[in-house]
């Protein structure tokens, strides 16, 4: 496996145009990505990111539960490679197109890619959060995505570890200690309440990523 580039080798020439139109209604990957994706990752990389286009064009107008059972199947395929091995940092939040470029990436960015394809896919981003959790069967923080029928139904879990997707109660190995969204930062109290306790851009690794997916063609 070949990581993308370490620090500021690491954005996308200047020819190279982002896939995304609008994350929260669709997105269209540029043929000149995929150029550049094919000469520096190889052909199975582009496929990737082909097949991941090919899912959204597919399922986007699935019912929500496949939705959510396809989008977490199609990221668990890829390798799971820790922060400081895979990118050259100890905590790297990574976008879409760089896990599927490099077929792997940690928690995290199986989490975000996830939540940022159901948003392309229409899920409402009040549905989804991405959740910060301890792991009692990995001994060490992990983070998972949640999705909430309503605002106080119990979530289903989609998680990089497994296939299935459970209800959080199910997942007694989880405890979550905060979430958020694109609107939102929530710290998960023992009770099992959320409390709001700002915004998610208070979060440094959420806005790099977000600067990354406006913005991937800056030089620094």
């Amino acid at each position: 496996m070949t990581p993308f580039p370490h620090r500021s080798a690491r954005y996308l020439p200047v020819m190279v145009l982002l896939f995304c139109t609008s994350l929260a209604t669709a997105f269209e990957l540029d043929g000149r990505l995929l150029e550049w994706v094919r000469n520096n990752y190889g052909a199975a990389a582009q496929q990737r990111l082909e097949d991941w286009q090919r899912l959204h064009n597919l399922a986007q107008n699935a019912p929500l539960d496949r939705r959510l059972q396809l989008v977490n199947r199609f990221f668990n395929r890829a390798e799971f490679v820790d922060d400081i091995d895979h990118w050259g940092e100890e905590d790297y939040w990574a976008t879409p197109v760089e896990l599927l470029s490099t077929n792997g990436g940690d928690c995290e960015d199986f989490a975000i890619a996830k939540y940022l394809t159901l948003r392309a896919m229409n899920v409402p981003d009040e549905q989804m959060r991405i959740v910060y959790v301890t792991s009692e069967s990995l001994n060490q923080p992990h983070m998972v995505l949640a999705w909430y029928r309503t605002p106080s139904s119990e979530p289903l879990i989609l998680d990089n570890l497994i296939n299935s997707i459970q209800p959080a109660s199910q997942r007694t190995d989880l405890s979550p200690v905060y979430s958020f969204n694109g609107e939102g930062l929530w710290h998960n109290k023992s009770t099992g309440e959320h409390a709001r306790v700002g915004d998610a851009s208070e979060l440094e690794r959420w806005r790099e990523l977000n600067q990354r997916l406006i913005d991937p063609l800056r030089s620094n």
